[in-house]
């Protein structure tokens, strides 16, 4: 009887271990299952990982693609009058005629930019347009300096609502005053037994010009960036409104100025209009000079033409070229509080 109950006992124990280490075969495999689905989604993760970085990367190329692409081509069609101006300065009058036009010239002829020169009387045109260009941009410099100064610093009744006024003028098209100037400049004044008009003078160019609104819009505005407490402190110190001037916002102010005076200068290189108006022969500027030199109708002077307008373009493109980053820093200054 004893026999039976150990032998019945045994089976129970095997049967136990049996159930126990079913259980746990069946846990390990559980487990292991687990960690394969787990890992399975953390490779699925990465996978839909990279691939959202091959769609973001894909869709960034995409962009850059399409936005340089838009540049190129507007910059292409910026370009490309510049380009036919000087290939078409370096061809032949007979090259010029052709139809359909060539792109590119079959022989170079450097001769047109002497010619061109020769019979546009270059060198007094130029003598012009550098005398009346480089007086004016001096006198809107001073006029800017000062009016720009007073608006901004200096404290007298009426100042901003002289101010709104002197602003408002920047909507009367320029047009407008044309006929006024027209008749101040060639009205012939008397002073005692001396009799004189500004037609077709360096004065009528220059004089009508002298100041600019918008100039001094522009420079007040870099002038209100300057904190009141330098402009107190100096006075404190006895230090006159000149000499702060000079030597405190002039420095500070110098990329908005050496704006203003590259667009000045910009602007007298390529006035046309009214020089046009007020003076005639040799004292015409390089536009109008140009204008005037090569007016054959039949398009034989077509290369000359644009040799000449090339000789007279470089030197505008040379000065964005080089000074483009101060007329960048200088308008953006103007445009920043603080």
């Amino acid at each position: 009887m004893i026999f039976y109950i150990i032998i019945a006992l045994l089976i129970a124990l095997v049967a136990l271990i049996i159930i126990v280490n079913v259980n746990n075969r069946d846990k390990r495999q559980k487990k292991i299952k687990n960690n394969i689905e787990e890992k399975g989604k953390v490779i699925q993760a990465e996978e839909d990982y990279q691939k959202d970085i091959r769609k973001a990367k894909f869709s960034k190329f995409f962009r850059y693609l399409i936005a340089y692409a838009f540049l190129s081509i507007m910059a292409l069609l910026v370009v490309f009058p510049f380009y036919w101006m000087f290939a078409t300065s370096v061809k032949s009058a007979e090259e010029v005629m052709r139809i359909p036009p060539t792109l590119f010239p079959q022989k170079i002829h450097l001769e047109n930019f002497s010619l061109a020169m020769h019979q546009a009387n270059f060198g007094r045109y130029m003598i012009n347009t550098l005398i009346v260009g480089v007086v004016s941009t001096l006198g809107t410099i001073i006029t800017t300096v000062c009016s720009a100064f007073a608006f901004a610093r200096l404290n007298f009744k009426g100042r901003d609502l002289l101010f709104a006024f002197f602003i408002a003028t920047m909507m009367i098209p320029g047009e407008m005053m044309v006929i006024t100037n027209y008749i101040t400049v060639c009205t012939r004044y008397h002073i005692g037994n001396w009799k004189f008009t500004l037609e077709n003078t360096y004065a009528a160019m220059i004089l009508p010009f002298w100041v600019s609104t918008y100039y001094i819009f522009l420079l007040r505005n870099t002038f209100k960036q300057i904190p009141n407490e330098l402009y107190y402190a100096a006075k404190v110190d006895g230090t006159s409104d000149l000499k702060y001037l000079l030597k405190v916002m002039l420095p500070i102010a110098s990329p908005t100025i050496i704006t203003i005076t590259i667009l000045k200068m910009m602007g007298a290189w390529n006035s046309y209009v009214w020089p046009n108006l007020v003076t005639n022969g040799d004292m015409r500027l390089i536009t109008n000079g140009l204008r005037s030199a090569f007016s054959s109708e039949d398009g034989t002077t077509t290369h000359l033409k644009m040799a000449a307008t090339t000789v007279v373009t470089v030197p505008l493109l040379l000065v964005f070229v080089f000074f483009r980053k101060y007329i960048m820093k200088g308008v953006s200054r103007s445009g920043i509080k603080g």
